[in-house]
């Protein structure tokens, strides 16, 4: 029984379960994690990494058709979906089996299996019983159904369906437009599927700056992606290859028929069969609460990621494991997560990125508002690239000149949005911003104009 014995344990291989596992060790701890799949969790095996192998694809594949406009012939330009499909899953297994390295190098204790709190500092795998004086629950989230519209893995897809096709669908109506939606959504276009995208909000990536979501809905219309907003997909009939759609909004009633449907209305929390009930734990609309420690009602249990509710997103998992690690091991300098500072990104064709308050938001919030905005249509290395479809804005309090948000849309942004969360971490005013000698020609020169335009001091536009 003493192999039995940790100091930790952690139920959950994914970006947050695999990360405070590793810090734990690094901290001294004797640590286990327990993973029923597959380690890396579904971001690295069946979201973030395998879909952006996919999205990669359609970005070499859109430059392959518009080669004329870089002075290039390519003829007979063709794709293997089987192939496009294989090496997606390629990557994704390279990356898991990296994790079980990392793992067994910093000597973590995998348990392969189903983990299940059975008491007080107890976990149960089958009929084996584990114990530890902490418990990381890290268990992640799955799609969300709606009653009715369920996936059937055939004609209406998941995300997970989305990501193996067999063969490209002729069309496909994508069911909304969050991150997740609007990848699938931008990567089937792409590559020359007819594609319709269902939104019950009033506009497009609901989360993001207004004006961006505007921007994006241009860009994606004027690639021939059909968009219905504030509309509900109320009826899903299926034949023997396709599917009637029936959307409404109001009072209008519109059937489409279409090859298959995507479902991306959501996520939800595993929190069901991992022994909750005999715990004080609490949850709430599937998720479970915990304060800002990640310490749930139940003493030496912790939660962490997915299952604890939005943002949904790996490197928000991951900080929140290396935070719970830290306060548990007693580190001095460890501080509590500020949401406000964690970035979003969607990898559409154009990218959009985001960090902090909207300019809605920010005005709701009772700030007086400095706005600055930058075209990718005004920086030399966007139009070299030939992206010169783009903007970058910044939100500024008018007071303090501290950054309350930026919002970007364009190429690369998934990439340039890292340094405005460095100054929103470090609190950083407009002033240092300005200081900051950006390099010539990057699509990072915007970013410095963004900030200058919204002092009046705009140089290039």
């Amino acid at each position: 029984m003493a192999d039995n014995n940790f100091d930790l344990i952690v139920i959950g291989g994914g970006p947050g379960g695999y990360v405070a596992a590793i810090r734990g060790a690094q901290l001294g701890m004797k640590v286990a994690v327990i993973e029923g799949q597959h380690l890396g969790g579904i971001c690295l095996n069946w979201g973030c990494i395998p879909t952006k192998a996919l999205l990669r694809t359609s970005e070499v594949y859109h430059l392959i058709q518009n080669a004329g406009a870089f002075g290039l012939s390519v003829e007979g330009a063709s794709f293997d979906v089987k192939k496009i499909v294989e090496r997606s899953r390629k990557v994704a297994k390279q990356l898991s089996g990296g994790i079980g390295h990392l793992l067994k190098k910093n000597k973590v204790t995998v348990i392969d299996g189903w983990g299940k709190l059975k008491g007080k500092g107890k976990v149960a795998v089958g009929k084996d019983e584990y114990s530890a004086k902490h418990i990381i629950v890290a268990t992640g989230a799955r799609a969300r159904k709606l009653p009715g519209l369920e996936p059937d893995g055939k004609l209406v897809w998941t995300y997970k369906e989305a990501m193996v096709p067999e063969e490209m669908p002729k069309s496909i109506v994508v069911v909304g437009s969050g991150a997740i939606g609007i990848e699938f959504a931008s990567f089937y276009r792409t590559m020359g599927v007819d594609v319709t995208v269902v939104e019950v909000m009033d506009r497009i990536l609901p989360v993001e700056d207004e004006e961006i979501s505007k921007f994006a809905h241009k860009a994606f219309e004027k690639q021939g992606m059909k968009i219905m907003t504030g509309s509900i997909v109320t009826k899903l009939d299926k034949g023997k290859d396709n599917v009637k759609v029936t959307v409404e909004k109001g009072k209008d009633k519109q059937e489409i028929t279409v090859d298959r449907v995507i479902m991306a209305v959501g996520i939800v929390g595993n929190i069901e069969d991992i022994g909750l009930e005999n715990t004080k734990v609490k949850t709430d609309r599937g998720h479970i609460e915990t304060n800002e420690w990640m310490e749930t009602g139940e003493a030496g249990v912790y939660a962490i990621g997915d299952v604890t509710g939005a943002p949904w997103l790996a490197h928000k998992a991951s900080h929140e494991g290396v935070i719970c690690i830290e306060k548990i091991a007693g580190e001095k300098d460890v501080h509590p997560m500020i949401k406000s500072n964690i970035p979003g990104c969607t990898y559409c064709h154009p990218q959009v990125a985001s960090v902090g308050m909207t300019e809605n938001a920010a005005k709701e919030a009772g700030h007086k508002i400095k706005v600055g905005r930058f075209p990718f249509q005004g920086n030399g290395k966007a139009i070299a690239l030939g992206e010169p479809e783009g903007l970058v804005k910044t939100i500024f309090d008018e007071k303090t000149g501290e950054l309350l948000g930026a919002h970007m849309i364009g190429a690369e942004v998934t990439e340039l949005i890292q340094g405005y969360v460095i100054g929103k971490t470090a609190e950083l005013t407009e002033a240092e911003f300005m200081h900051t000698i950006f390099p010539h020609p990057t699509l990072s020169e915007m970013m410095h104009e963004s900030v200058l335009d919204a002092y009046g001091k705009v140089i290039h536009f």
